[in-house]
């Protein structure tokens, strides 16, 4: 779907403005079709960036503080969404033993099993909604790398 369908306008203030607004567009679009998947397993995308990073580092544990700066989305609420992956035994939590005030974070059996099986549901969504191949992907993601090096 061409933005200007999606917005119902065809009014920007140049291409670069059209193209800022694609990009937010379309992010938001991809989360919601993530997100809609995920909730056929019970994960909200938060807590399915929450159990990536962990598998990033298991067997090792992670802290929350370093958890946290890992995350897509960085105004996520990670205590909050630790203590739900508790409560659904994805993920256990204990109290460092250097420090007491820090709190550690590793994955359970049933977490990477959960993980294993919402890595697939977003790979299968994700070669469904992409609608580009490898080529045109390399080019679209130096054309965005090159918009954030302004940050």
């Amino acid at each position: 779907m061409k933005l200007e369908e999606a917005l119902k306008s065809n009014r920007f203030a140049d291409e670069v403005h059209k193209a800022g607004l694609n990009i937010l567009y379309t992010a938001y679009w991809m989360k919601s079709h993530i997100s809609a998947a995920l909730k056929e397993i019970d994960l909200t995308a938060e807590q399915f960036n929450v159990l990536r990073i962990l598998k990033g580092k298991h067997p090792e544990q992670m802290c929350v503080k370093d958890i946290a700066s890992r995350m897509l989305e960085k105004n996520s609420n990670v205590p909050r969404i630790a203590d739900r992956l508790v409560a659904k035994k994805l993920v256990k939590r204990t109290t460092s033993k250097e420090d007491k005030r820090e709190t550690i974070m590793t994955l359970t059996e049933k977490g990477m099993h959960i993980l294993d099986a919402a890595n697939k549901t977003v790979e299968e969504l994700n070669s469904r909604i992409m609608g580009i191949d490898n080529e045109d992907a390399k080019v679209l993601n130096e054309l965005i790398e090159k918009m954030r090096k302004t940050d």
